[in-house]
């Protein structure tokens, strides 16, 4: 068995090699003859009431490629993939899958046509067996009798093409999201799908799982399937892909082969501007210490943490999944208690469980998952911006409507946060705006020490570069600034220092004119820097 920081860097090493392999794959592929297009979009363009969202949305796939769809959130790449997949109708532009006329406004006639979308969380039926849900609705029969065996064994060999082994008796219930993937691809290989789009299938894997699922997609491509690969993570996309297409504010910016493309030209194609502008961190005199942690211990989850916050300064925790990062921080916010140690703020004790106490001192947590720590989903956005203000704006134990409304503006004026009424749920944001709002939300409460967890999970490069500003502007404020991340070039690009962890240890402290990837990674791992 592969140990945790092994399993990672054998992840990373197996991208690596993929990367070598989509380049050298994509430059034979440009000087081989030229392939009929399977599927072709062409001047695509949608309304929704007064808003524009696709203008002139291009998309061309070929059998036997992987493709990238990349863009900003809002930039329209849900729009047409929504209209692929029959959910919504063009108004202008043309459509056509293996030369004739697509079919429009049917998701089930999309689906007869060849069309699969395997979303981020997939919806199986968890107390059916995966050959049911691969069936699910087309059950087999053998007479008038469904056959359950037939399917089974239809299920074995379609994993089997996919090169992983499931049970397909086994229940749906309790199996990864990795998994659950897989068994919805399986479904759309039953139905005869030649299209298979990937929307976000990554966000929720760990790096195994990643590695596993770029497996089955090169198996998919192998076989002659076009699959559509939707990711904000850029790394991932130059691991697996054969080719891009870039949109921005509704249009196609264009398309290239990854073989002769770089991550700072699709990073300018996505938002107009340089990759530098994606970490604008501020040079800013250092200050007082803040915040004193020292000898910090929870067993089973990390011991002897120690290190000093400093106002102005953004501190970046680093290492692989499982080091104890977010374990730490909810410790010394006070969400977890921990065994010994303390936490000091300004000099003064901060009580283990208390995160009222700790909110009122002056701290303040932005959580790794937004949706389900950060967020409450179906509540408006004024009242999610003021959930942490309720005291201060209540009056005789009454929120007051127009405070919260005023005050929710004027952070999302600030944040610049895109939304249409205060008053809609915070669900119909984008990912980014969510963010953003989490951010406001924490921010309002003037803390003098922010900490966020993973602050740019999810969300596009250009939301990633404001809320970079955001912090680097805090830090120049005067607030202490802690920040855990595992994007290596945002915790190099944005941090004052670095704390390295591996498996709950914390394995050394690195200044930023010291700091490089490899030194990180070598600290992560177990290593000694020499």
């Amino acid at each position: 068995m592969f140990s945790a920081g092994l399993a990672i860097l054998y992840a990373i090493e197996t991208i690596q090699n993929r990367r070598f392999h989509a380049m050298t794959h994509a430059t034979e592929a440009g000087s081989a003859a030229p392939q009929t297009p399977l599927l072709e979009m062409r001047h695509v363009a949608k309304s929704f009431g007064g808003v524009r969202a696709l203008v002139d949305a291009n998309l061309t796939l070929y059998p036997g490629e992987i493709h990238a769809l990349l863009g900003e959130n809002g930039a329209g790449k849900s729009t047409l993939l929504k209209a692929l997949a029959g959910v919504h109708t063009i108004d202008a532009g043309d459509i056509t899958l293996k030369g004739a006329p697509f079919r429009q406004g049917s998701t089930r006639e999309s689906i007869e046509q060849g069309i699969a979308v395997i979303y981020q969380e997939p919806s199986l039926f968890p107390d059916l067996t995966l050959a049911e849900n691969v069936f699910v609705g087309r059950q087999l029969t053998s007479g008038v009798l469904i056959n359950w065996d037939e399917m089974a064994r239809q299920s074995r060999e379609l994993f089997q093409r996919l090169g992983v082994q499931l049970d397909p008796n086994a229940r749906a219930r309790g199996i990864s999201i990795a998994d659950q993937q897989i068994v919805e691809i399986a479904k759309a290989l039953s139905t005869d799908a030649t299209v298979i789009v990937m929307d976000e299938p990554t966000a929720a894997l760990s790096s195994r799982e990643v590695e596993r699922l770029f497996q089955v997609a090169t198996n998919l491509k192998n076989q002659g399937y076009a699959v559509v690969f939707v990711s904000h993570r850029l790394d991932e996309v130059f691991a697996l892909c054969d080719r891009l297409t870039v949109m921005r504010d509704g249009e196609t910016v264009g398309s290239k082969m990854i073989a002769d493309s770089s991550e700072a030209d699709v990073v300018r194609m996505m938002v107009g501007r340089e990759v530098s502008e994606l970490f604008p961190k501020l040079d800013v005199p250092i200050g007082d210490v803040v915040l004193s942690v020292d000898n910090l211990s929870l067993e089973g989850q990390f011991e002897d943490i120690s290190f000093d916050v400093h106002a102005g300064e953004i501190l970046g925790l680093a290492g692989l999944v499982g080091s104890g990062r977010s374990e730490v921080v909810r410790a010394i916010f006070g969400i977890d208690r921990y065994d010994s140690g303390t936490v000091r703020l300004n000099g003064e004790l901060i009580p283990p469980g208390k995160p009222a106490v700790a909110m009122d001192k002056g701290l303040a947590l932005v959580p790794e998952d937004r949706r389900q720590q950060g967020l409450f989903m179906a509540s408006s956005i004024s009242r999610n911006v003021v959930a942490t203000l309720w005291k201060k704006l209540s009056q005789w134990l009454l929120l007051l409507r127009r405070r919260e409304d005023s005050t929710a503006a004027n952070w999302g004026k600030t944040l610049q946060v895109k939304y249409a009424e205060l008053a809609d749920p915070v669900e119909r944001l984008s990912g980014g705006n969510q963010q953003k709002v989490v951010l406001a939300k924490w921010l309002a409460t003037e803390p003098q020490v922010l900490i966020v967890d993973e602050p740019t999970r999810g969300i596009d490069v250009g939301t990633k570069a404001e809320v970079h500003r955001l912090l680097s502007e805090k830090a120049q404020a005067g607030m202490a600034v802690i920040m855990v991340s595992s994007e290596l070039p945002e915790v190099l690009g944005m941090s004052d220092r670095i704390v390295v962890m591996r498996e709950g240890k914390q394995m050394g402290i690195l200044d930023r004119s010291e700091a490089d990837s490899e030194k990180i990674i070598t600290l992560a791992t177990g290593g000694v820097i020499v």
